[in-house]
């Protein structure tokens, strides 16, 4: 797993580009719509790039990443975490060449969607709704909306067509333009200055099973002919947006089927948030990252122990892909996906220092994700700022006495005097450490038991010489 300083370094040189003029009101679509999901330090990144572009330019002169840092007053480590949240809203693309062991950036900055685009995604417009509110949500729809003016009902239009104005050329003057077409292009390796229009976020159709989809519809159901590119990459989004696997969307195309055999793409979207609400109380997914992030996975390209191997299974798997294991293969429950979901948005942990978190307290308490628990070491961990899931195992190893008494804390009664010798049940990975060993015989110590089971080895022994 690459880390951000074999992605980029300080004195890698870069220069910003625009595929085409960004506009005032950009700024605004980027402040109230697009910052709400990608934070403010993506914004001031997206912001501080558009700043080096001089006014109406497509390109900048080049600079270090040093500098940037300097901008910004950000480390190297954080830029390059926005810059990769900016790739995938769609705000970014990068560039990079390799010449003489120097590495070459161009940022080219992408146009923001119009808040009409925006409003009607299907994806971002439910993110920002569950992020704002429903009363933030439509004072924003208000703000980038304005009364339409009822000209048809009080004007009739008198507007002159093109050839009420104009007369066609004289053939001399064609003659003139067909031979100095060329010189009427812009000159080699420029372009014209001009505004591209944004490209609305699509989530890869590869990432969907459609052959376990088609497979559950009969041609008498849905025919192929109606899963056209336009409504794969539908369900494509939608797939991703709500959770839905193959076999629920079967379902849920048959209740978008139109007479004529074919997808209705608003009716779709309709029936899977319905089903969404339906099975999350009325509530709408939020924005997720689904797995660790790979500037925060293990170093290691290939795991060599145990443990090596469930710390990369813990950066690669999302924290509900988690749950299913933990249930082998059951659909967790609506009351723990909110206990994890509350806990990566309040306490700000990354999804696989949430998979540490999960297995070490299934594990502490039979199998179940206590609340109060979870969030009493998740707070820790986040005033601790564990990031990667090797220190979230370190730190669990380092503090296990304190997150038994805490768990104790919820069981102990005042007159229970008689001392619980217990067993504790703990994940693989937390034996592996030998202090943590000695710590656990200290908490659970039984003097008589421990002494019969070294007589019982010593005789073992001194038979098998």
């Amino acid at each position: 797993m690459t880390q951000h300083w074999q992605e980029i370094l300080p004195v890698d040189q870069y220069s910003v580009a625009s595929s085409g003029l960004l506009h005032e009101y950009d700024r605004k679509v980027l402040t109230f719509l697009y910052q709400p999901l990608i934070g403010p330090v993506c914004l001031s990144l997206y912001m501080t790039l558009w700043a080096e572009l001089e006014e109406n330019r497509l390109w900048s002169e080049s600079t270090s990443h040093h500098s940037l840092m300097s901008l910004l007053d950000l480390n190297l480590k954080e830029i390059y975490q926005a810059r990769l949240k900016l790739e995938g809203m769609g705000l970014l693309k990068t560039y990079m060449k390799n010449d003489d062991d120097n590495r070459f950036f161009i940022y080219e900055l992408q146009p923001p969607l119009t808040p009409e685009q925006f409003f009607l995604d299907g994806m971002l417009n439910i993110f920002l709704y569950r992020k704002v509110g429903k009363n933030q949500f439509f004072r924003l729809k208000r703000f980038f909306a304005d009364k339409s003016v009822r000209k048809q009902e009080q004007y009739s239009e008198v507007t002159r067509a093109f050839q009420d104005v104009f007369v066609s050329a004289s053939p001399d003057a064609l003659r003139y333009h067909r031979d100095s077409e060329e010189e009427l292009a812009p000159p080699e390796g420029q372009e014209f200055i001009g505004r591209q229009s944004a490209e609305a976020i699509q989530i890869d159709t590869t990432t969907f099973d459609f052959e376990l989809l088609t497979a559950g519809l009969t041609e008498s159901l849905v025919p192929k002919k109606a899963l056209t590119a336009r409504v794969k990459e539908a369900i494509s989004n939608l797939a991703f947006l709500y959770g839905i696997d193959p076999l629920q969307m079967k379902n849920l195309l048959l209740s978008a089927l139109t007479a004529e055999n074919e997808i209705d793409i608003d009716e779709l979207r309709k029936a899977a948030r319905d089903w969404f609400q339906f099975e999350h109380q009325d509530q709408l997914p939020q924005l997720l990252d689904r797995t660790q992030p790979f500037q925060l996975q293990s170093a290691k390209t290939e795991p060599v122990t145990q443990e090596d191997k469930l710390m990369q299974y813990f950066d690669k798997a999302s924290p509900r892909e988690l749950l299913v294991q933990l249930s082998q293969g059951a659909t967790p429950s609506k009351s723990d996906l909110q206990i994890i979901e509350d806990i990566m948005f309040n306490q700000k942990l990354q999804p696989g220092v949430v998979n540490v978190l999960i297995e070490y307290v299934m594990l502490r308490t039979d199998m179940k994700l206590n609340k109060s628990y979870v969030e009493k070491i998740a707070g820790h961990w986040s005033r601790k700022q564990i990031k990667t899931v090797k220190e979230a195992m370190d730190l669990a190893k380092k503090e296990h006495r304190q997150y038994m008494e805490w768990a104790e804390e919820k069981k102990s009664k005042p007159k229970q005097q008689k001392k619980i010798i217990r067993k504790e049940v703990l994940p693989d990975w937390f034996e592996s450490s030998q202090e943590n060993k000695d710590q656990q015989k200290q908490v659970d110590f039984d003097f008589e038991k421990e002494k019969r089971l070294l007589e019982e080895e010593l005789k073992e022994f001194k038979s098998g010489r």
